[in-house]
């Protein structure tokens, strides 16, 4: 097979990637190696940047996200039992939506079938080759027979795990990395939101979040130790966990019920640089990852997107490769900016085992100054909407 960009990954990034440059006449093969339905029952986050946003309107893919999505013009966070707001609107102009990922994902594969592009499935031993040389091609394995897809570029959009940033020689790579020492328990119920907006909570037992996805979804998340397992919590123990992390009066209005999903999400920072080796680039969590506590994991994989997709327009337009030439150190600037704040987030709301007393004092310095300063609102706004591309 040939085809002009080869895409590793067939998640929210690669599909998007995929159905921008089909708008823009570019072909392009999408390779996944689990099936449509197991994409599909990954339960993910689901706060959208306005440049996601923007993006999924250009790829034509937006519809039903228009019409489902909830606004949110800010965010709540809470210090034990007092709390303040974040009026993101009243500080930027700009707001985020909550759109499940798991929805935006569902939206980018039923375009992609609507338009007949090509998808392949159930890939194994999927390898990059010549990636460093003018003639990369992608070899893969589909019931044990052997295929191979010819092309101008390969995007590897394939996760932490996956095979692209692999392929990058160790002694090109240079990779970055904090490991957080907890994780969070995260539970999805088909319960109304305690809130409208979203409630960040440090509290003396330690982190809570408060989001949802509808209506009548939410989710809900607590910080525990990385030892425990989900079926270390019961439902009860859940909820009791969580009243006692929120204040009093959020706590009472709280809506309990059983839960439909429950997992623990360990915590890390990482990046890896270049995120391009020839004609390989990487994007999403196959270069970097966040903690979540600044919704920034789909967001910065959309950045990457916008800034592959725009290098490779030009070049298939005019010849122009200079956006290509430039991806990786664009991508990365914004990356960084990306992982300070979620840095930055983690650290002022959550409790650390080896936290001191002086260290504590610390964090409630830093709550009670975004509480009374605009200008420190100001920023964590901007940074939260999503920095410009």
């Amino acid at each position: 097979m040939r085809t002009q960009v080869a895409i590793i990954g067939g998640g929210p990034s690669g599909l998007l990637l995929g159905q921008l440059l089909h708008r823009q006449g570019i072909d392009n093969i999408v390779l996944e190696r689990k099936t449509r339905d197991y994409v599909l029952g990954r339960i993910r986050a689901g706060i959208l940047e306005t440049g996601l946003v923007d993006l999924m309107r250009k790829a034509g893919v937006s519809e039903r996200m228009d019409r489902e999505s909830f606004v949110h013009d800010g965010t709540v966070i809470t210090d034990g039992n007092t709390h303040f707001e974040i009026n993101f609107k009243e500080l930027t102009g700009d707001h985020v939506i909550v759109y499940g990922q798991t929805e935006l994902t569902r939206d980018l594969y039923d375009a992609r079938e609507e338009c007949g592009a090509q998808t392949v499935f159930n890939t194994e031993n999927v390898q990059i080759h010549d990636a460093d040389s003018d003639a990369p091609y992608v070899t893969y394995e589909v019931d044990g027979e052997q295929h191979r897809i010819d092309c101008d570029y390969v995007a590897g959009c394939d996760g932490f795990h996956g095979v692209s940033r692999k392929t990058i020689p160790e002694d090109v790579r240079n990779e970055y990395e904090k490991v957080y020492p907890f994780g969070w328990l995260g539970i999805l119920s088909e319960t109304p939101p305690v809130h409208d907006e979203l409630i960040y909570a440090n509290s003396e037992r330690g982190f809570a979040l408060c989001s949802m996805r509808n209506e009548n979804l939410s989710r809900y998340y607590i910080q525990c130790s990385l030892t425990d397992s989900p079926e270390d919590w019961s439902d009860d123990a859940f909820w009791e966990e969580l009243k006692r992390r929120i204040p009093a009066e959020m706590a009472d209005k709280l809506v309990t019920g059983p839960t439909i999903e429950k997992s623990i999400a360990p915590l890390r920072s990482f990046v890896t640089e270049p995120m391009r080796w020839g004609r390989l680039f990487l994007c999403g969590d196959a270069a970097h990852i966040v903690p979540p506590t600044g919704a920034k994991g789909l967001n910065t994989a959309a950045s990457d997107i916008h800034y592959l997709f725009e290098g490779l327009s030009a070049f298939y337009a005019n010849g122009d490769a200079s956006g290509l030439d430039t991806y990786s150190e664009k991508a990365l600037s914004r990356i960084w900016k990306a992982e300070r704040f979620s840095w930055w987030m983690t650290n002022i709301l959550h409790r650390f085992p080896d936290q001191t007393d002086f260290d504590i004092k610390m964090q409630r310095a830093d709550l009670d100054f975004l509480r009374s300063n605009r200008d420190a609102q100001k920023v964590m706004a901007q940074n939260y909407i999503g920095l410009p591309y």
